[in-house]
């Protein structure tokens, strides 16, 4: 038209404003609107309202205001471009103030205006405002009328209130799919899958056909709850409505399909694309990078680069994130670094800071550093991802100075600086510090969101100051799942773990969990050997399936829970109905057999795992390894530990050194053990030493035992422990003037034994009990209970093995110290308090004493009972006299 000399008219130009507007045109509609500023039309309403409208999508919102303000006659549509224009670009007051100078100037609002107005309260979480509004719509017929008025009150009482959302939605007349999509996309918001599923059911029962939207949303709503079959309904679907030929659909199903396990029909689906754009190559990298397959990612990354596709910087995260877990993982991650140079690929912020986080991953510090300085322009997201690595690694100092430095290059830190720099306060001893960076917080008005409150919660909790852990996070108002997750596990790291289970009791009552909060919860359970409430839980569990999802992580933890809880009947039971396992589900079960001392069915175990095709990783071996060395397997083990090496090339860690230490140690083989560490390629660690160490308790070699504290107190010089383990071996043996010694070495260097303590369940209360303890207020019970199990037993042959009392001291006061014993404490509580018939379960935080072995052996054949132990090192099952780890 314009080459043509055709001028436009006040009904193109509108178009054609419309039309950059969409495209962003911005230097062509400035031109237009300079072309036009002496003529007529600059004066024309749909002129003027079209340039409003374009300079708004543009987001140059004080353009837009410019031509709004020059308007003398407007009209509700020019009201409304305004209004709209303000709320699209972030400015909800401001369009708030506009209809209410509509309202001044007596315009009377329609729809559009009111959806808009609706969408700005939303933004600015003015739950009162937006009342007002919906009550406006009802009186005013909006409601009824118009279905996308409905929908934006939907989507907006969504952001306060799912259940308010759903309700609104059950009480719409008239529905359209965009009333549809608002709900599902409100449940899929939620983390509601099923309930998405379920309501996406209804829309297509009720004759509604689903669009682009609805689609896309369903299918990923169906990798959220690991959906297989109902994935493959939806692709059917997809096909029928022709929506197959989207990429977007097509990217959808492929990460559907990997998500629930079906990696062959992502890859038929990938090959069977006419077209594939870089995210769908991204996409099928990252399904292979997620399983681990490398030498699929690096083919399919050489296929990709030979068909002409350039990579982007998600190509290069996914790359450098399937190294992660490699042993050469810096060093492929620095060939990828030289890739990137010799490329000449553009070296953003975003390329620079997956670079940065890789070396920081692997605690490459001064690479780290090197890729921080090459960014130049450095944002935040680089500044903390360096902060987070030096307080991580241990380097404190330069992460609070790098923090100071932050801050004089005019850069902000926002909640995650703080979360990062905040890592560094560890201990008690950084309390004062920490609790200065919480003031730095406040003083600068730094927005304190959910993750933020909870690392400060952790912070507190880590440093020793639960109380002020537990105010910041009952004060906080806006806790969501991650807060009270964070603080679950705060408990459990701290050593707390019955508040853990208070918390999460209390949890439940305002906010639904999901697979972490049940995970760290199980936890808890694992570690106090609790299994009525570990069955509670696995109960209400199954009970809430919708909403969890049949997760292979939960009900592997479930599985572990029940061998560490001494219930290894109900490990077998899961893992033999599970559809699907993986490493871990094997790993967890070699691992409960070889507790319980069934070391010949962690063989047998491990054998399927391999019939299955499984391959073992070296937390397999550590548990196969351990199983043996419970059992007495000492050549199956040797084997095993060839095996690895050889067969599997996988490199020892010294996890499976000390096992193979402990393997040889128990079964009397010292010497053995000693050329053993003598040849390992790599410095033994404290562990390591330690189980030679105790082998030596068990074998009373003092000489040995001598030779192998001093390595350990190198090693561990501030550990009591060592010293309480070499002190029972110089005991064991009557050499009390060295036992002498080592309590006095202890007391000057002010170090501190844990003391031994065990403990019962009983009807969900936990009932502690350590050596001599009389605090229990059943306690005359509990030594009547106890002095009659002796008086019996010891006509049955049972004799006090003194050795266990260290303690030089009369015979008389080594029987009484002996029968004060936390476990047989423990076990007299439990025969007067568990109901008859059902096994006495105990847990004690050391190893059992030899004696309280015997006396258990005992007691399990008198009463008819079984008596199940899990000490500091296995299970024992004490059944008419006999223990499953064979006395071994």
């Amino acid at each position: 038209m314009e080459a043509q000399g055709i001028y436009a008219d006040s009904t193109t130009l509108p178009l054609v404003l419309k039309a950059c507007g969409k495209l962003q045109a911005i230097e062509k509609g400035k031109k237009i609107h300079n072309e036009i500023r002496d003529t007529d039309l600059v004066n024309d309403v749909r002129v003027q309202t079209a340039l409003v409208d374009f300079y708004c999508k543009c987001g140059l919102i004080d353009d837009a205001r410019y031509v709004f303000d020059e308007i003398t006659e407007r009209d509700l549509v020019c009201w409304n471009a305004m209004v709209c224009g303000f709320v699209g670009c972030g400015c909800y007051e401001e369009g708030v103030m506009l209809v209410r100078e509509m309202e001044r100037e007596k315009v009377r609002l329609n729809s559009v205006t009111v959806v808009a107005l609706v969408s700005a309260f939303g933004k600015l979480g003015d739950l009162m405002c937006g009342k007002e509004v919906h009550g406006y719509c009802l009186r005013n017929g909006f409601f009824e009328c118009n279905a996308h008025v409905s929908t934006a009150l939907v989507g907006f009482y969504s952001r306060f209130d799912v259940k308010v959302a759903r309700d609104l939605f059950e009480m719409m007349d008239s529905r359209n799919v965009v009333s549809w999509n608002a709900m599902i996309s409100v449940y899929f918001d939620a983390g509601e899958s099923w309930r998405a599923l379920e309501l996406f059911e209804r829309m297509v029962m009720d004759g509604f056909r689903c669009d682009f939207v609805t689609m896309l949303m369903v299918i990923q709503a169906c990798s959220e709850v690991g959906s297989l079959e109902l994935g493959m309904q939806v692709h059917q679907l997809a096909i029928k409505y022709g929506f197959i030929d989207d990429l977007f659909i097509v990217n959808a199903l492929l990460n559907m399909y990997g998500k629930n396990g079906s990696l062959d029909s992502s890859l038929e689906l990938f090959e069977s694309a006419p077209i594939k754009d870089i995210a769908l190559w991204n996409s099928m990298l990252c399904l292979y990078a997620e399983i681990g397959s490398l030498e699929e990612v690096m083919a399919l990354f050489i296929r990709m680069r030979l068909e002409g596709i350039q990579e982007d910087e998600r190509t290069i995260a996914i790359l450098l994130s399937s190294f992660e877990d490699l042993d050469n993982g810096l060093r492929t991650g620095r060939s990828l670094h030289g890739h990137i140079i010799k490329s000449a690929i553009e070296k953003n912020k975003c390329l620079g800071n997956a670079l940065l986080g890789m070396y920081a991953e692997r605690n490459s510090i001064q690479d780290a550093f090197h890729v921080f300085y090459d960014i130049g322009d450095s944002d935040v997201v680089s500044w903390n991802t360096l902060i987070l690595a030096l307080a991580r690694n241990g380097l404190r100092g330069q992460a609070w100075e790098l923090f100071g430095m932050m801050q004089q290059c005019d850069i902000n830190p926002n909640s995650h600086t703080i979360i990062s720099i905040i890592a560094a306060c560890d201990d008690e001893s950084f309390l004062n510090i920490g609790r200065s960076i919480h003031c730095y917080v406040i003083k600068y008005d730094i927005e304190i969101n959910p993750s933020l409150n909870s690392a400060l919660t952790e912070m507190y909790m880590n440093c020793k100051s639960e109380s002020t852990a537990l105010n910041l996070f009952e004060s906080f108002p806006d806790k969501d799942l991650i807060s009270w997750n964070s603080f679950i596990a705060s408990y459990v790291k701290n050593n707390q773990p019955h508040k853990s289970l208070l918390l999460f009791r209390h949890m439940i009552t305002q906010v639904d969990p999901n697979l972490v909060t049940i995970i760290n919860v199980l936890s808890s359970c694992t570690y106090m050997v609790n299994l009525p409430e570990g069955k509670c839980l696995h109960a209400y569990t199954i009970r809430r399936n919708s909403l969890l999802g049949l997760d292979l992580s939960l009900t592997n933890a479930f599985l572990s829970m029940y061998a560490r809880c001494g219930s290894i009947q109900y490990s077998e039971r899961i893992f033999n109905d599970l559809p699907r396992k993986n490493v871990v589900s094997w790993n967890a079960m070699i691992d409960g057999y070889g507790m319980h001392g069934r070391g010949y069915e962690a063989m047998l175990a491990f054998s399927e795992m391999l019939e299955d095709g499984m391959e073992p990783n070296g937390i397999t071996f550590v548990s196969a390894l351990s199983a043996c060395s419970h059992s007495g397997l000492v050549q199956k083990g040797l084997q095993l530990f060839d095996s690895m090496v050889q067969d599997f090339c996988i490199t020892p860690e010294l996890a499976h050194y000390g096992c193979v230490v402990d393997l040889l140690g128990r079964a009397g083989c010292l010497s053995e053990a000693r050329e053993f560490i003598s040849s390992m390629p790599i410095p033994p660690d404290a562990s390591v030493w330690r189980a030679l160490l105790s082998a030596c308790r068990v074998y009373s070699e003092t000489k040995l035992a001598e030779t192998v504290f001093e390595n350990l107190i190198e090693l561990e010089p501030t550990n009591a422990g060592n010293y309480v383990l070499l002190s029972n071996i110089y005991a064991a043996a009557g050499l009390w003037s060295e036992v002498c010694k080592l309590r006095m070495q202890i007391e000057e260097n002010g170090l501190k034994k844990p003391p031994g303590k065990s403990w019962i369940i009983v009807r969900s209360a936990i009932h502690s009990f350590t050596a001599g303890d009389k605090s229990h207020p059943q306690w005359n019970k509990i030594h009547a209970e106890l002095s009659s199990l002796l008086s019996c037993i010891k006509k049955v042959g049972y004799v006090p093995d003194l050795r266990w009392v260290l303690h030089e001291e009369e015979d008389e006061e080594k029987i009484k110290r002996l029968f004060s014993h936390s476990e047989k404490l423990a076990v007299a509580f439990g025969l007067i308090s568990a109901s008859g018939g059902t096994p006495i379960s105990i847990a004690k935080n050391l190893r059992v004493c030899g004696d309280c072995h015997e006396f258990c052996k005992y007691v399990s054949k008198l009463v008819g009972r079984e008596i199940v132990l899990r000490d500091g090192s296995r299970f024992h099952h004490f059944v008419n006299g006999h223990c499953s780890c064979k006395d071994y």
